[in-house]
C-alpha cells in the first residue's frame, strides 16, 4: 500500500493548491488556497474563462464610472470565491479562502473582509460550514478570528510558527491552525547551515509540540501541518489532525510504498507532562519578541502574501485592459461592417469596399474576395495598425 493511502487512514489530507485538475486527481477532503496559488492557476489557459468572467462581472457590478483599480480590487475577492466554489464542487469538505494579508494588523478590517467573503459564498448557496477564512496569526488577526467564530464564521489561522500563537488561537476558539513546517526548517537551515533528518526537523518538532499541547488540554482547535519541503516531514507527522500538501508531494506519497507508522496520537499526548500557559496580549508580545524565528517568519510571510496579492492584482489589471480592448474592437468591428455592407447580405465584397485595397486585403484573411463579420472582428487590430503606419 502506498504512503498516501496509509496517511489517509489516520490524517485528513488537504490539497494545497488552486489547481482544480490537481484536486480532481488526488481527491482530498479539503482544499486550501492563497493568492500565490490563485495567481498560478489564473495564468493557466484552462482557467482563463473563470478569470475573464469574474473581471467582467466585477466591472458590471461597479458600473461604467469605476476605475480599473476598483474593478480589480473587487475581482480579487470574487476570484478567490469563484475558485473556492469550483473546488467545493469536487471535494466533500471545506475550502480555505484568504483575507487580504495587508489587513493582518487591523482587526476590524479583517472582520469586515471575512464577512464579505462569507456573504459571497452564501449568495452562491454555500453554507458557512464548508468555508474556512484564512487569517494571519497576528494578535490582531486572532482577535478577529475570535469575533468571527462567535458568528459561526470558521477560521484557519495561517503563518503560525510559535507555541504562543497556537495557544492564543486555541483560547480564542479558532477552528483550525496551519503551522508552517517547511518555513521553520528554512529558517533553521539558514541560521545553522545544517541539514536536518525528518525526526529532528525543527518544523516537525514545533508541530508535534503544538499537537501534544492541544490534545493534552482538550482544545477543539484542529492542527493542520502546512508548507512541507519533503515527504519525510509529512510521514513524521502522520496522525496529525490534517496535513495540507502540494500536488508534487501528494504524487510522491502516492508513488512510494512502505509501512507508515502513526507518529502523533491523542492518547500519547494525554500522558505527557506539559505546562499549561495562559495567553494575554502582553504575554503574547513578550513570547513573540523572544522567538526570533516566529517574529521573522511571520513578518516575512505577511510581506510575501502581500507581494503575491499585488502580483495577482497586476495580472488582473493587465487582463482587464485586454478585455476592454477586445470589447472596444468588437464594437468597432460591428459598426464598421454595417457601414460597408451596402446590400446588407452579411458579406462585404471588394466592389462594396470603399477603403483602400491594402485594408481590404488585411481583412480578407483567406483571400476569397469576401469579408465576413468574423473577418472584420479578427482583422480590425491589423487594420488599425496599418492605418497608424500610414
Amino acid at each position: 500500500m502506498n504512503l498516501l493511502e496509509q496517511l489517509r487512514k489516520m490524517t485528513v489530507v488537504v490539497a494545497d493548491t488552486g489547481d482544480i485538475l490537481a484536486i480532481e486527481k488526488f481527491t482530498p477532503r479539503d482544499a486550501t488556497t492563497n493568492p500565490s496559488l490563485i495567481t498560478a492557476a489564473a495564468q493557466m489557459a484552462e482557467y482563463q474563462p473563470i478569470v475573464d468572467e469574474t473581471l467582467l462581472k466585477a466591472k458590471e457590478h461597479l458600473g461604467s464610472g469605476a476605475t480599473a483599480k476598483e474593478v480589480v480590487s473587487l475581482a480579487v475577492d470574487r476570484l478567490a470565491v469563484a475558485f473556492g466554489l469550483k473546488i467545493l464542487n469536487i471535494i466533500p469538505g471545506r475550502v480555505s479562502t484568504e483575507v487580504d494579508a495587508r489587513l493582518s494588523y487591523d482587526t476590524a478590517a479583517t472582520v469586515a473582509k471575512a464577512r464579505d467573503l462569507i456573504a459571497q459564498y452564501e449568495a452562491a448557496g454555500v453554507g458557512r460550514d464548508r468555508v474556512l477564512i484564512k487569517i494571519a496569526s497576528t494578535w490582531e488577526g486572532i482577535r478577529a478570528a475570535e469575533t468571527l467564530e462567535k458568528e459561526g464564521i470558521h477560521c484557519n489561522l495561517t503563518l503560525l510558527f510559535g507555541l504562543h500563537q497556537a495557544v492564543a488561537c486555541a483560547e480564542a476558539g479558532v477552528t483550525l491552525i496551519s503551522p508552517f513546517v517547511g518555513r521553520i526548517l528554512d529558517w533553521y537551515k539558514k541560521k545553522t547551515g545544517k541539514d536536518y533528518p525528518p525526526s529532528e526537523d525543527p518544523g516537525v518538532i514545533s508541530v508535534t509540540r503544538i499537537y501534544n499541547y492541544y490534545k493534552k488540554f482538550g482544545y477543539a482547535t484542529e492542527v493542520m501541518g502546512a508548507s512541507f519541503r519533503n515527504i519525510g516531514e509529512i510521514t513524521e507527522l502522520a496522525g496529525c489532525d490534517l496535513l495540507t500538501i502540494s500536488p508534487a508531494l501528494l504524487q510522491e506519497l502516492q508513488s512510494t510504498n512502505g509501512e507508515l507508522p502513526r507518529k502523533l496520537d491523542p492518547a500519547t499526548a494525554a500522558s505527557l507532562t506539559i505546562e499549561k500557559l495562559t495567553m494575554d496580549e502582553v504575554t503574547f508580545a513578550q513570547m513573540h519578541a523572544a522567538d526570533a524565528m516566529a517574529s521573522e517568519k511571520l513578518d516575512e510571510g505577511i510581506k510575501g502574501f502581500t507581494k503575491a496579492l499585488e502580483t495577482l492584482e497586476d495580472l488582473l489589471s493587465q487582463r482587464l485592459a485586454r478585455l476592454e480592448g477586445e470589447s472596444t474592437l468588437t464594437h468597432a468591428a460591428e459598426e464598421l461592417f454595417h457601414v460597408y455592407d451596402l446590400d446588407g447580405d452579411g458579406i462585404i465584397t471588394r466592389e462594396e469596399w470603399l477603403g483602400t485595397d491594402a485594408v481590404f486585403d488585411a481583412l480578407d484573411a483567406n483571400h476569397d474576395g469576401k469579408v465576413t463579420p468574423e473577418d472584420m472582428g479578427a482583422g480590425l487590430g491589423a487594420v488599425l495598425h496599418l492605418a497608424k503606419a500610414r
